[in-house]
């Protein structure tokens, strides 16, 4: 009976190391932490590192049907890719380190908007937008201040809105990386930005240029561009400017200080971005578009990656006026979102929360109606 036990857990282990050696990881052996890789016919020299911490650490490519190639200084490993492709693969650094990689498909962001379904006619019940008249006495004393009828120039109505994102965008810099003061309007924000040496998020930038705009007259908007995910840590905040003249929204961004136009020098709006961008047709980004006055902004990156993930939905508040955002007990702040019919949380169309904190409530309409989203001002 012992003989046959033992015999039994023999068999097992041996067994048991079969089943291990047929699912170890292939390894590939590097002395070098930052390797190459061969994506399709594009290799990139130098852009990956190693990250041993990472279990796994993921490289992803959309080429569909062609391979995805690692080159150490002493070895390779490559895989085909395919739609439904995941790849685990060892790389061992020094002979001691393992990193844990994978490789697996991804679409590209302008695959992603691709994909959007389409919107619908359907109507909810949304309030108005409303734009505040520039006889507003915050709008008149910031008009006065900052000499706005002297940047705006004396030329036609969209030189005007250009030359004030061109101000907005060289008084101010972008900074990502942290919050915008507490008093979220125009004058407020202009004044912490030149006391602190600071700078603003791309909302704090669209905010104060909206209310400039306000403050000549001229219909304004921010927009909360999102992409397709319910939950994000990345999404960019522009302004639709609507020209009487072109009788249309179109595209301001005082972040980058960029504007977009067709194949005939046409400005754009947000959504006919969007359609051209799902389309394949031709989209132009302004050349001397720019991060900070230090980065040039380009439209593989801009259009193509950046606003492509951002395209998927949006927001705005029902009012464009001074201070709007500012958090005070007892403000009632209302957004419209714009979603297509595959976005996620559809529903309820309408909700209302409100924050003890800060005493604010919120109200959020959602609608898959393009055309009560981007309905112009009257």
């Amino acid at each position: 009976m012992k003989r046959k036990i033992l015999l039994n857990l023999i068999l097992m282990f041996v067994i048991s190391l079969s089943l291990k050696s047929q699912t170890e990881l292939p390894i590939i052996h590097s002395k070098i932490d930052v390797i190459d890789i061969r994506n399709g016919n594009e290799l990139v020299e130098g852009n990956w590192s190693l990250a041993p911490e990472a279990k796994p650490d993921i490289y992803t490519s959309n080429k569909i049907g062609e391979f995805v190639t690692f080159y150490t200084d002493l070895d390779s490993i490559r895989y085909r890719i395919h739609p439904d492709s995941v790849y685990n693969f060892v790389i061992l650094l020094n002979g001691q380190d393992s990193a844990y990689t994978q490789i697996k498909y991804a679409p590209t962001y302008l695959d992603v908007l691709k994909g959007a379904k389409e919107y619908n006619n359907d109507k909810i019940n949304l309030p108005k937008f409303s734009y505040q008249d520039s006889s507003d006495t915050n709008l008149k004393t910031l008009r006065a201040e900052f000499k706005l009828d002297s940047i705006a120039g004396g030329g036609n109505e969209v030189s005007k809105i250009l030359n004030l994102m061109h101000w907005i965008h060289d008084l101010i810099p972008h900074d990502g990386n942290h919050e915008n003061p507490i008093v979220k309007n125009a004058m407020s924000l202009i004044s912490e930005c030149k006391k602190d040496e600071r700078g603003l998020n791309c909302r704090g930038l669209a905010t104060v240029l909206n209310e400039c705009y306000l403050a000549l007259g001229i219909k304004s908007r921010f927009v909360t561009c999102m992409p397709k995910d319910s939950i994000f840590n990345d999404c960019h905040v522009i302004n639709m400017v609507f020209s009487k003249e072109l009788n249309k929204w179109i595209w301001i961004d005082p972040t980058h200080d960029a504007y977009v136009l067709d194949e005939k020098g046409q400005l754009l709006g947000l959504m006919e971005v969007r359609k051209k961008l799902i389309n394949g047709e031709t989209v132009i980004l302004n050349p001397d578009a720019n991060w900070n006055n230090k980065a040039s902004t380009v439209k593989e990156y801009y259009l193509l990656e950046y606003m492509a993930k951002n395209l998927y939905r949006f927001s705005c508040p029902v009012k464009s006026e001074h201070d709007y955002e500012t958090n005070e007990k007892g403000k009632i702040r209302e957004y419209v979102e714009l979603i297509p019919l595959d976005g996620f949380n559809q529903a309820p169309k309408i909700s209302e929360k409100t924050y003890k904190k800060s005493g604010v409530t919120f109200k959020t309409y959602k609608t898959n109606n393009p055309n009560q989203f981007w309905v112009e001002p009257n």
